[in-house]
């Protein structure tokens, strides 16, 4: 069991969904991300995922792409979004890496695990990697005792979600809608009836993704998902913030917004 297993489980005996902030690295710099990271949490944010800018992210919306080209300008190296994720963790907040598989790759399969494992990270998230093709990661995650969470989407078929089911550990990682990511004014109707597949071949936690953007949408994917995932509503309130104190405070206050909309799923 990780420390994302654990929070899981302790977040369902309270009987409401975890809310999961995403903020790639070295966004607005790295001490920035860091701050932010923080913040996200002080504000209520139960689990944070630290995503690993990427030259080429054809899954991410504008918003994240636009913060991932500025990370990456500012020089943002793999080695830096560990020490994100130690400040993540030392914030109180088990904390996992997305990013898409090229770069674990090039920085050395393993290598990553262990440098993972050592800063206190609970798993990765990976995109682009499917578990038929996963046999060197999962032998790394296993090696560090990470756990390996996989996506599934709508258009998902059966035999799919259950060899998915199968290989993921901490929570799967339902895409809520088709495309890429990014803010919507409503939630997917395709949702629920993904988490119902899930539901149906397994008991592992699910958290849903990709347009969450405030509370009230939280408490609605709350409502049928194990966890509520958000990500460019977060990175949005730092690309529009004058300055980097104001971005502070907006993220500290969505996630208490996100957190409040769980709550009243109790």
């Amino acid at each position: 069991m990780t420390a994302l297993s654990d929070r899981l489980t302790e977040i369902r005996a309270e009987g409401r969904a975890a809310v999961v902030g995403y903020l790639p690295a070295g966004f607005p710099t790295l001490e920035g991300s860091i701050k932010a990271v923080e913040a996200m949490v002080d504000g209520g944010i139960d689990i944070v995922e630290v995503g690993l800018p990427y030259s080429d992210p054809v899954m991410d919306g504008p918003t994240i792409q636009a913060a991932a080209e500025q990370a990456l300008a500012g020089g943002i190296r793999t080695t830096d979004a560990f020490d994100v994720v130690r400040a993540s963790v030392k914030a109180g907040a088990p904390t996992v890496i997305m990013t898409y598989w090229n770069p674990v790759e090039r920085f050395g399969v393993d290598r990553f695990a262990a440098a993972l494992a050592e800063a206190g990270g609970s798993g990765l998230i990976t995109p682009d990697l499917i578990p038929d093709e996963a046999g060197e990661w999962t032998e790394a995650a296993k090696a560090h005792s990470l756990d390996q969470i996989f996506l599934v989407a709508p258009s998902s078929t059966d035999s799919r979600l259950a060899m998915t089911a199968e290989a993921a550990s901490g929570f799967i990682y339902a895409t809520a809608v088709m495309g890429v990511t990014g803010q919507r004014e409503q939630t997917s109707s395709l949702a629920p009836a993904l988490v119902a597949r899930l539901r149906d071949i397994t008991d592992k936690p699910v958290g849903v993704g990709l347009g969450v953007s405030n509370g009230r949408q939280a408490a609605e994917v709350g409502k049928f998902a194990d966890a509520v995932i958000v990500g460019s509503a977060l990175v949005r309130c730092l690309l529009d913030a004058p300055d980097e104190a104001a971005g502070l405070d907006a993220i500290r206050a969505l996630a208490q917004d996100l957190r409040s909309g769980v709550e009243r799923t109790k």
